[in-house]
């Protein structure tokens, strides 16, 4: 059986303001030994505060997190032995090389001298930063320096590593660079949860993931199940001047054999389907009537799982 390296039940956070922020809901979330798992959703939907909590930053204000067992509130410095995190923002010491980043990271965590000196020429060479071992952080490329991060959060060897927005303004070739970092850590048998906002990233490096909205789970589990299981159509939104009859117009689309579903929108309708094969140039006809301003054409993805499930685009 595969031992579960994270344990969430029913974490809660409640930030008491002026307004009351619900910003985790009751979560419940089980992550294996070894595997990547995603939490996706948009900015606000409560990632970061689960990711703070789960890393012993922040306090929940009920329910439990485990991690190898051990409870991150009730035992947060023997938690952190087990933990590695990327944050959003480089946190690297700017007043030192690449190789004492990772050095003196060894260092804290009690290796001796040897020990994280051959840690840190180790994570060097599989990070292939061999090269820049003498470059301090303010001459590193955005790419360059997340690997580096990677690097130093896992070079005490935790059980599991926390990314928090990992790809965040990062080029694309520097993102793939990234991914496939994250991906050769399943060979040492690190547990990986990453938020993002990007489902494409979630698609490719998830072996399971949450989508999050407000808090909350909305669907858990592979996301070729997600995509099967939650119908994930083609999305059609078009933008309109008229408003009048959609109601009726909406109706009308969904007697359609080749329509899931149609709904009125704040800019004009949102029509759900199979596909798009000869469905555009009716929709384009009967909205003409309606002053056509815009049309916008989402594939199945995981973006379009969220909107089914929300209602609204994954990156509002």
């Amino acid at each position: 059986m595969i031992p579960l390296i994270v344990e969430i039940e029913a974490l809660t956070k409640v930030y008491e303001t002026k307004l009351r922020v619900v910003a985790v809901d009751g979560i419940d979330l089980e992550l294996n030994q070894g595997e990547i798992f995603g939490l996706l959703g948009p900015n606000g939907a409560g990632k970061t505060t689960t990711i703070s909590i789960a890393t012993t930053r922040t306090l929940p204000t009920s329910g439990t997190v485990r991690i190898a067992g051990i409870d991150v509130v009730k035992h947060p410095a023997h938690a952190r032995r087990h933990i590695g995190v990327v944050p959003q923002f480089n946190t690297l010491d700017r007043s030192l090389t690449v190789y004492e980043n990772l050095y003196f990271h060894c260092r804290y965590f009690g290796f001796s001298h040897a020990q994280a000196r051959a840690r840190a020429m180790e994570l060097l060479s599989q990070f292939l930063l061999t090269e820049r071992k003498d470059v301090y952080p303010a001459q590193l490329s955005g790419g360059l320096a997340q690997r580096v991060q990677i690097a130093r959060a896992i070079a005490h060897r935790p059980t599991v590593l926390f990314l928090d927005e990992p790809s965040a303004g990062l080029d694309p070739q520097s993102r793939m660079a990234m991914w496939g970092a994250v991906q050769e850590l399943r060979k040492e048998g690190i547990t990986v949860l990453l938020t993002t906002h990007y489902m494409e990233e979630a698609d490719s490096l998830s072996d399971r993931l949450a989508i999050l909205d407000y808090g909350r789970v909305l669907a858990l589990g592979p996301p070729e199940k997600l995509k099967a299981t939650l119908g994930a159509h083609t999305v059609f939104d078009l933008k309109l001047k008229t408003h009048e009859g959609l109601d009726a117009l909406a109706a009308a689309l969904k007697a359609r054999p080749d329509v899931t579903g149609a709904e009125v929108t704040a800019d004009g309708l949102r029509v759900f389907a199979a596909s798009s094969d000869g469905l555009l140039p009716e929709l384009v006809h009967v909205a003409a009537a309606h002053g056509l301003l815009d049309l916008k054409i989402t594939e199945p993805s995981l973006e379009t799982v969220f909107i089914q499930l929300t209602g609204r685009d994954l990156r509002e």
